[in-house]
């Protein structure tokens, strides 16, 4: 048993260094669909991730800020979901791997910067 320990260890180790594991966030000016520099090479980051885990499903989940008309601010969270994707798709994922979710705000959020912004993860299909 002693001798299985390190060997189940690294396997453990392996199995944890192979997943993708972390979330990519793209922050927008309030009402923006906009993409800036940050935005660009944080998107370039998650698609040469994508890249390297071809097996995995690249998901973008568009929010925005609760304003004064929640079925616009929906719609604008449906933009940035689009645009990240279609960013996504042009820096080189395959666009059958993207699934866009936008979120639709709610009251509760208010304009604060975490509410402006896409999430792109890499999850197992």
């Amino acid at each position: 048993m002693r001798r299985l320990l390190p060997l189940l260890s690294l396997s453990i180790l392996a199995a944890c260094a192979s997943q993708p594991g972390r979330k990519y966030v793209v922050f927008f000016s309030n009402q923006s669909v906009e993409l800036n520099d940050t935005a660009k090479n944080v998107i370039a980051e998650a698609a040469r991730k994508a890249q390297s885990h071809p097996g995995s499903i690249v998901q973008v989940e568009g929010y925005a800020a609760a304003g004064g008309d929640l079925s616009a601010d929906a719609l604008i969270a449906i933009q940035r979901a689009k645009l990240v994707a279609a960013e996504l798709h042009e820096d080189g994922v395959s666009g059958d791997r993207i699934r866009q979710t936008p979120r639709a705000p709610t009251n509760g959020e208010g304009m604060t910067v975490g509410a402006r912004r896409v999430e792109i993860e890499l999850v197992s299909p």
